[in-house]
């Protein structure tokens, strides 16, 4: 199991999405776990703790550009290192 001194820290904003912004390469390099509303999540796209949001995939529907649709849910967001 990796020491908890080396992990970086989670940020407030994050994204699946390379192309994002707020996507950190680093943080992907461990196993990250999302806790919505008290209940965890597998398929969290994107997330914000601040704003208490997550994005979703909205089944198979895709948008123009070929990339998955995405549902935003409000709630209690938790992140951790698996």
């Amino acid at each position: 199991m990796n020491d908890a001194t080396s992990l970086p820290p989670l940020p407030d904003h994050l994204s699946a999405d390379p192309r994002s912004p707020h996507h950190v390469a680093a943080v992907f390099e461990h196993d990250i776990g999302i806790r919505f509303n008290d209940k965890e999540r597998s398929d969290v796209e994107e997330y914000c703790v601040s704003e208490r949001w997550i994005k979703i995939p909205a089944g198979k529907a895709l948008d123009r550009k070929g990339q998955p649709l995405m549902i935003k849910l409000k709630g209690k967001v938790e992140a951790f290192y698996k």
